[in-house]
């Protein structure tokens, strides 16, 4: 049960608890986004010109910092209101503006470039295909198959006609290539169903990333009225 004096850390106890949910969950998907099997096979075959092995690293360390960035805001609102500490507050506030200046150009970068990662990895899917059909290479063969097992899928639809050599050297066995098994159309369909998660989750950040900046502002007034009105009434005699 909280007194009067306690109600305002009480109340911010779950907003705390939420925030450090939040940046929890986006390390995790950053984590797995990282280290996941689809996208590491793909980063470690893409070559330097391609644009992925960049977007992969750079979205690692991007949401790792932006994780941390939402904890520590966490902390320091938690901190400044059982305290009651208006520094600690305008660090807080500091914490989720600096949050929100990165969220913004992310989501912007999403619908400027909304097909450069789907389509950087379609690249390299093409081009590995395309060295292992004309037999330059057999550790390109082994890494073709390594993406067909990974996304369980089998070859491509190509205009050259001649893909079946491919397929029967690449594709898992007893796997038959049809149209719904076309490794273009399930790294598609795949990413497609992942950056609608990773960006369903990058809106509702943006959203208590607003939240907690209203929140710490209203916190920093209040103790900044508070101890205005601890000080009315008590004077000093000379």
């Amino acid at each position: 049960v909280c007194t009067q004096q306690e109600l305002l850390p009480c109340k911010s106890l779950p907003e705390t608890l939420l925030f450090q949910l939040l940046g929890l969950s986006i390390a995790t998907l950053s984590t797995v986004t990282h280290y996941g099997l689809h996208f590491t096979l793909i980063s470690n075959i893409s070559l330097d010109s391609n644009a992925y092995r960049v977007i992969h690293h750079t979205a690692f360390y991007f949401g790792i910092c932006l994780s941390m960035t939402l904890i520590l805001a966490a902390l320091l609102s938690s901190a400044a209101t059982v305290q009651e500490s208006q520094c600690l507050t305008a660090m807080g506030f500091f914490c989720f503006a600096l949050a929100f200046c990165g969220l913004i150009p992310a989501a912007c970068w999403r619908y400027t470039h909304s097909t450069e990662v789907e389509d950087s990895m379609m690249d390299v899917y093409d081009f590995v295909y395309e060295e292992v059909r004309r037999n330059t290479s057999s550790f390109r063969r082994h890494e073709l198959t390594a993406i067909h097992e990974a996304f369980l899928c089998c070859g491509k639809h190509s205009p050259f006609g001649d893909t079946n050599n491919v397929e029967n050297k690449t594709c898992p066995p007893g796997q038959v290539h049809d149209e719904g098994q076309d490794c273009l159309r399930e790294i598609q369909d795949f990413l497609k169903k992942h950056m609608d998660f990773v960006f369903s989750l990058l809106g509702v950040t943006i959203g208590f990333t607003v939240y907690g900046m209203i929140l710490t502002s209203f916190l920093w007034f209040s103790i900044h009225f508070s101890s205005n009105l601890y000080r009315k009434g008590k004077y000093i005699l000379r």
